[in-house]
């Protein structure tokens, strides 16, 4: 019975690691939506939580902001200055990146991302 424990022990073990390495190289790709991203995201999250690893929002936040493409620069460091980073729920965040992303594709990515920069500028 100690041998079963020790070998599911170990399976676990070797499990959450593997998790813990696909959490830290998970990136946005390019053509990737925000749902699509959050999604993938979000079952890594999900099974490292079912192993018992401890997965708090704020991991889960700064992950995705620092993760995002470079088109997201921008949405990225307003949300860092407008919004205490530290009590933003995964929600929130999906809510607003969905948001933008909605705007990008109405308006065309280049000129929204314009528009923000000039925004943040004056005021």
């Amino acid at each position: 019975m100690k041998l079963k424990y020790q070998g599911n022990a170990r399976v676990k073990r070797a499990q959450l690691s593997c998790l813990r390495r696909d959490f830290e190289l998970l990136t946005m790709k390019q053509g990737d939506s925000i749902t699509d991203y959050f999604g993938r995201v979000m079952k890594v999250a999900n099974d490292t939580r079912n192993y018992g690893e401890d997965m708090d929002d704020v991991k889960i936040v700064e992950k995705i902001l620092i993760s995002l493409t470079k088109k997201w620069n921008y949405i990225v460091y307003s949300i860092e200055e407008a919004k205490d980073i530290n009590h933003l729920f995964v929600d929130a965040l999906q809510s607003s990146l969905l948001i933008h992303e909605q705007k990008f594709k109405a308006g065309g990515e280049d000129e929204y991302a314009l528009k923000v920069t000039h925004e943040e500028s004056y005021g």
